[in-house]
């Protein structure tokens, strides 16, 4: 009898090695696992993975690269809207959740299975991004999760696979790292506390190096394309950038959110390109962006960040939001200069064919040329006029001291 197919979502660490061996020792699946890399995997750690896989006894396993288009269709609109969540996380491992489950609903589709497995628990963000995209393409689908099913401990998970026979330094790993182009996430026992903090050594990059060096980052319509007067692809200027300060230690933070389930979390996170990035991307758009463009887009962007957060990529008003953040860029060309230092870096000005700020018009708090002190009088006059009457109507004390 021909053997149910599952796809499960693997990638290599120990969740998803206990659902490989459980999927196919004690449920009876011929176990189809597919990496989907995000950027966060080397050709050297692909192929330790796909030994892994094998070892575990899948019966057949499947990389599948979507960084170009993870670049494209998400991280390229997270730097347009400057998208930090709660002023603080660029959405490293969240934002890639949607590209991994796509990419594995495409797979189950393509060799006809109808289950799909992952290794999220009960307690995490991951379970309902997966499911939600998986339903949204697949409704017929039945989605497996050992690990939130069983409700299992690290411990319960180990002691079984050493059970089977599998044995790995699992004990060794004290802290979750995921790592994608984006950023990497750090979870341990610190950021299970309110007010522990991750060690140095839980980080994957460690100070390398000292003193100070710079960058001049060229932003094209809003996308980076050279440093330091050298062009590459966009893909290629971020992990360029991240190989550059992530040897200075920089962006290094813990962040604390909502979960899409109603709890509060803590992850500590490394992102040194997509911080300096974003920075850097900021600064130019101040000089380059009206007022009211500023404005709106950090309202669009705030929901985009909150959409993508929770699982919602799919949601048709996102490709609504890119719209407006591609028409918002027309104008966001230039050059910034930053610097970088152990543990941080620096913003320090930026060059644009299109800033706003310039010296044809007027100098902040020196002179101004377009317009004169006659002019901020009257200005002012008609801008006090709606102010002064509601005071006057209303008799209110702290507009009108006057008594009618």
């Amino acid at each position: 009898m021909t053997k149910k197919i599952v796809v499960l979502a693997y990638s290599g660490g120990l969740d998803t090695s206990y659902c490989a061996k459980y999927l196919s020792s004690e449920l009876g699946y011929e176990v189809h696992s597919v990496i989907v890399n995000t950027g966060g995997f080397n050709n050297a750690e692909l192929n330790e993975i796909e030994n892994r896989a094998y070892s575990l006894g899948v019966k057949h396993h499947k990389v599948v690269d979507v960084t170009n288009e993870y670049y494209d269709k998400c991280v390229k609109y997270m730097i347009f809207g400057n998208i930090l969540k709660n002023n603080t996380y660029p959405l490293s491992v969240s934002s890639e959740r949607a590209f991994q489950a796509m990419a594995t609903v495409s797979y189950a589709q393509k060799i006809g299975a109808k289950c799909i497995a992952h290794g999220s628990t009960g307690a995490g963000n991951d379970q309902v991004r997966f499911d939600s995209i998986f339903q949204i393409m697949m409704p017929d689908v039945t989605v497996i999760t050992p690990i939130r099913d069983m409700r299992l401990t690290r411990e319960q998970e180990i002691e079984y696979l050493k059970s089977k026979g599998v044995n790995d330094n699992w004990e060794k790993k004290a802290y979750s790292i995921n790592k994608g182009l984006w950023g990497t996430s750090v979870g341990g026992r610190e950021t299970l506390t309110s007010d522990g903090w991750l060690p140095e050594e839980a980080y994957p990059s460690q100070l390398k190096q000292e003193g100070e060096s710079f960058l001049d980052l060229k932003f094209e319509k809003g996308e980076p394309v050279e440093i330091n007067g050298e062009k590459f692809l966009p893909v290629e200027i971020i992990q360029r950038i991240n190989e550059i300060a992530s040897a200075y230690a920089i962006g290094r933070d813990t962040h604390v959110g909502d979960t899409i389930i109603g709890i509060k979390g803590r992850v500590g996170f490394e992102a040194a390109a997509p911080m300096i990035i974003i920075k850097a991307h900021h600064l130019l758009e101040k000089h380059v962006l009206t007022k009211w463009q500023q404005y709106w887009k950090e309202q669009l962007a705030n929901w985009y960040g909150m959409l993508l957060h929770e699982g919602q990529y799919l949601e048709p008003v996102m490709r609504n939001i890119e719209k407006f953040m591609d028409d918002s860029q027309k104008h966001v060309s230039g050059n910034v200069k930053v610097r970088l230092q152990p543990y941080r870096f620096d913003v320090l000005g930026c060059k644009s064919d299109h800033d706003l700020m310039s010296a044809k018009f007027a100098k902040y708090g020196e002179e101004n040329t377009a317009f004169t002190g006659d002019d901020v009088i009257g200005f002012t006059k008609i801008m006090s006029n709606q102010m002064k009457i509601y005071g006057l109507v209303n008799k209110t004390e702290e507009f009108c001291t006057q008594q009618i």
